[in-house]
């Protein structure tokens, strides 16, 4: 799915606000637009007001970009943007993420997170599961280490 140059800077712009910059989480523009060149991956937007209509005007309240490979999904990158956040807005989006990757006949979606990240709340809210972890996998800023979870939801039918 390519994306217009307009939604690339609504993604990067959510990515800057939500992203602590201490963990590297982040992509660039570059990443973001090369991941979205490929056939095999898929954006959400989401305005503050749940729509993923938005008008050229409206701030954008978070995002998401995942990668398909045969019956399997991964979620990339999910954000939003802090003064969007405890509002819903995240459960909305995943759902709708979760929703696509199920129409579109996947059997599982996978994603990768730092230990310790807030969204992991979000993600058992809606059945992801621990199925593995990396040690050490990202390097913050500072230079210390931090795990790498990975977490799976499989649909059941």
């Amino acid at each position: 799915m390519i994306a217009p140059p307009d939604d690339i800077d609504r993604i990067m712009s959510v990515m800057e606000r939500a992203f602590p910059p201490e963990f590297g989480e982040a992509w660039n523009r570059r990443q973001v637009g090369d991941a979205l060149t490929v056939g095999n991956c898929r954006y959400g937007l989401i305005g503050p007001d749940g729509s993923d209509v938005l008008d050229p005007n409206t701030d954008t309240a978070g995002f998401f970009m995942g990668r398909s490979i045969l019956d399997e999904e991964e979620l990339l990158l999910f954000a939003i943007a802090p003064q969007y956040r405890r509002q819903g807005l995240g459960r909305q989006l995943l759902q709708r993420f979760i929703n696509q990757a199920r129409a579109n006949g996947m059997a599982r979606i996978f994603l990768e997170m730092r230990r310790d990240n807030p969204a992991s709340y979000l993600y058992a809210a809606h059945g992801f599961r621990e199925i593995g972890v990396r040690p050490a996998y990202y390097r913050t800023a500072a230079g210390s280490r931090i795990d790498a979870i990975s977490q799976e939801l499989v649909f059941d039918d």
